[in-house]
């Protein structure tokens, strides 16, 4: 019995004789690479728009802040000139003040957002009826982003001074004040729980049932599931929340213009008040100086806020 030979390729044959011969090796296709980079010219080409959209919105204001934030007044007797003191008295005087009320406020309700944004979410995520996890997270988005004059006007006719609940619990009676910073807490929340609720509910979803069964089997509580198991884990999406809700506070202006006007120092109303010449004129470059100790800030908050998304996605994804 005799065995016909392999046929042995020649080596002229080119890379498609080969793939017929051998049947294993891959032939390498001379138009692969140019058709792999056609797809990610076209998605360059596609995201351009937002490119450019950010470099004009976003871009141009903030290198005219940083520019005009070390610079004297146009108007100014001296001339325009380089200097470092719009920096100095945005740090200093009535702008401190307000700089160290808007940290607080916005510490304080973020605190509070996440304290009271992580059991609701946590409810809706255990529900077992879907029309409420869908209704409450429809109500959350637009909540989170109801804000401005119209929430203001909401609050005054509903707890300002003849606010309907105002007049009903007699509230002025027990020394409540809408106009304050104890009022304008209360106000921040309304949007800063559906935040919270928001931003959580993904890292909820991600616990696994299995974790919870097994701390069961090994006779835990739910208590100690939630000490030991679930918020080490959660831990980093709950800072996460924090940080984007302080930002947020932070960045808050037209409610808290409307509610409490300049009788709470804020650094935002403190921008207005200077760009607008409401107390002192030419006081436009502090007022930019001012913008950029906000910048500075949130920058540091988005420098905590990322590396902690992707620890939490490490366990949860």
């Amino acid at each position: 019995m005799t065995t016909a030979p392999a046929a042995t390729p020649s080596p002229a044959a080119g890379p498609s004789s080969q793939v017929a011969v051998g049947g294993t090796a891959a032939a390498p296709d001379p138009r692969g690479g140019a058709s792999r980079r056609r797809p990610r010219a076209a998605g360059w080409l596609a995201v351009l728009p937002l490119i450019v959209f950010v470099l004009v919105v976003f871009g141009l204001p903030a290198f005219a802040i940083l520019t005009n934030a070390f610079k004297t007044s146009a108007g100014d007797p001296g001339g325009q000139r380089w200097t470092t003191d719009n920096l100095s008295q945005s740090v200093h005087g009535a702008y401190l003040t307000a700089l160290w009320g808007s940290v607080k406020l916005s510490a304080l309700t973020a605190a509070l957002g996440v304290l009271l944004g992580l059991p609701l979410a946590h409810a809706v995520v255990t529900s077992r009826f879907r029309a409420l996890r869908e209704g409450v997270l429809a109500a959350s988005g637009v909540l989170a982003n109801f804000g401005g004059v119209p929430l203001a006007f909401a609050f005054v006719a509903t707890l300002g001074n003849s606010g309907e609940l105002t007049r009903l619990l007699n509230l002025g009676a027990h020394g409540w004040s809408l106009y304050s910073f104890t009022g304008l807490t209360l106000v921040y929340l309304y949007f800063l729980v559906p935040l919270m609720v928001l931003a959580i509910t993904p890292a909820l979803d991600g616990l696994r049932t299995q974790w919870r069964e097994a701390a069961q089997n090994n006779g835990a509580t739910t208590l100690q599931y939630w000490l030991h198991v679930a918020l080490p884990v959660l831990a980093p999406s709950l800072l996460g929340g924090f940080v984007l809700l302080f930002g947020s506070a932070f960045a808050a202006y037209a409610t808290a213009a409307a509610i409490v006007g300049s009788s709470v120092p804020l650094i935002t109303l403190q921008i207005a008040n200077a760009l607008s010449g409401n107390v002192l004129v030419g006081q436009g470059n502090v007022a930019l100086a001012l913008s950029l100790d906000m910048i500075v800030i949130a920058g540091v908050v988005m420098a905590l806020y990322i590396p902690l998304q992707r620890r939490s996605a490490r366990w949860l994804h």
